[in-house]
């Protein structure tokens, strides 16, 4: 019987890898066939090889400037996010403005977090624009601190008050200052839960394209999701291979992210998903 289920479980897994890794698959290989195998009937296994569509990118779609534009929004949001979110979050888990996190101020930070991103398109693109701010990239990456922010706040919190609170008063008797409990003590504890949600935050930056559509202007601008958005066009229907590069670029750098951190992130998801 034991047998049986495993033979099952290795079934069930089997058809999930495949499930989940073939359009990747398919996506390497439509990148590295050649144009005139593209046009025929695409076999499952290429029968030509070329890097000419990874080369096309850069020499003729600005992909370079596409991919230096997207890195600059991400960290930038993403940094800054980190730094206000933490901030805040601890000070909510520590009720240091005697507000209670399952107060008004949470209720709000968790709105804010559920309501679809296209309800702060129209303020923010207003204030932009009265701003004279609406030619640069501050529009952008204000955009996508407003996305991170709060889901940073609302993750972290439950990190901050499963930490004992009695080492930070034993550090603040021994003369410690907020700022040296905050950096030496409490921010070593929870390093898993900033690793995973600093991943998180990266993805949704990197990958986000209702604001890019809305608030970058100029071409100079765009970012891997507006470019890849302007080869899906009636008129490069056919350029499969091109698309299919620019897609394997695109998915490299969360790629890279995700491996080194996989060990923080599996960690900080678990630990906070269990409450005591």
């Amino acid at each position: 019987m034991k047998k049986r289920f495993s033979v099952i479980n290795l079934l069930v897994i089997a058809v999930l890898l495949v499930w989940t890794l073939f359009p990747v698959y398919w996506m390497i290989s439509l990148s590295i066939r050649d144009q005139g195998e593209l046009r025929s009937s695409i076999p499952l296994l290429p029968r030509s090889f070329t890097t000419d569509h990874f080369t096309r990118l850069f020499r003729e779609r600005g992909f370079l400037t596409a991919t230096l534009n997207s890195l600059q929004i991400t960290l930038i949001s993403v940094l800054i996010s980190l730094v206000l979110g933490l901030g805040v979050a601890y000070v909510l888990s520590r009720v240091r403005l005697r507000i209670r996190p399952s107060g008004f101020l949470g209720f709000w930070i968790f709105m804010i977090r559920v309501l679809p991103p296209i309800a702060f398109a129209i303020p923010l693109y207003l204030m932009m624009t009265n701003a004279k701010l609406i030619q640069t990239k501050i529009p952008i990456i204000s955009a996508h601190i407003l996305i991170n922010l709060t889901f940073i706040i609302w993750f972290m919190i439950t990190f901050f008050k499963a930490l004992p609170i009695e080492m930070e008063e034993s550090a603040m008797l021994d003369g410690a200052t907020e700022w040296q409990i905050l950096t030496r003590i409490v921010m070593p504890l929870v390093m898993p839960g900033v690793a995973s949600v600093s991943i998180l935050s990266f993805m949704t930056s990197w990958n986000e394209y209702l604001y890019g559509v809305i608030f970058v202007q100029k071409p100079g601008n765009f970012t891997i999701p507006l470019v890849l958005a302007t080869m899906n066009s009636e008129q490069e229907l056919a350029e499969y291979g091109l698309i299919a590069a620019g897609g394997i670029i695109s998915l490299l750098p969360v790629l890279l992210f995700v491996i080194f951190a996989q060990k923080y992130l599996i960690s900080g998801l678990s630990s906070g998903a269990v409450k005591e």
